[in-house]
């Protein structure tokens, strides 16, 4: 009786923390002004923690759904915490042609800088286009350039993790590496003239 109770207790806490972090993927964006952001890398994790969460709480589910829950719940939990606290720090908008992407920024010298594939600054046309920038609730005119320098890439990656704190957390786990990728690059956003 102990043990089915003690599964019991150790199935509810895993149901309510998966249900919390599910939640927290889709809520913590709302903080943020401007458009809401569609939880990106937490969207699959807070859906899957609303799975968990139902097979947990749901009597009369089979003993293998509940263990394969409780297997997936770690992973699932990650991924769902990532997205919310991807999104708990500053998130601005660039309102680029056909997309609203959101960022990470930093400041320096000056200037803003963000970083991001080249692939996807080459599908919206973003080095030297006029865009909308929303950062702290202003929306503003900006002209994103590419700028092709190592140096600046590191350091923009530099800066990123020191105000990240979830970029902090990828490091240790490895999902960032030791510095920016061969496909990264950053763009210094230029007020409009």
């Amino acid at each position: 009786m102990n043990d089915t109770r003690s599964r019991s207790i150790g199935a509810t806490i895993v149901a309510v923390l998966t249900l919390c972090a599910g939640l927290a993927a889709f809520l913590v964006p709302l903080q943020h002004a401007g458009p809401y952001g569609i939880p990106g890398r937490g969207l699959v994790g807070g859906l899957l923690c609303f799975v968990i969460a139902g097979v947990l709480f749901a009597r009369g589910t089979p003993t293998m759904v509940r263990i394969l829950a409780f297997v997936a719940s770690p992973v699932v939990l990650f991924f769902a915490l990532y997205g919310a606290f991807a999104e708990a720090e500053e998130v601005v908008v660039l309102y680029a042609q056909d997309a609203e992407l959101r960022l990470w920024i930093v400041d320096h010298e000056g200037a803003e800088w963000v970083s991001m594939p080249r692939s996807k600054a080459e599908r919206y046309a973003i080095d030297g286009a006029r865009l909308e920038l929303l950062r702290a609730g202003e929306t503003r005119c900006v002209i994103p350039r590419i700028v092709d320098d190592p140096v600046a890439n590191r350091r923009t990656f530099d800066l990123r993790e020191e105000k990240y704190a979830v970029q902090r957390l990828g490091g240790v786990l490895g999902m960032f590496g030791d510095g920016p990728g061969p496909e990264t690059i950053t763009l210094r956003l230029d007020p409009c003239g």
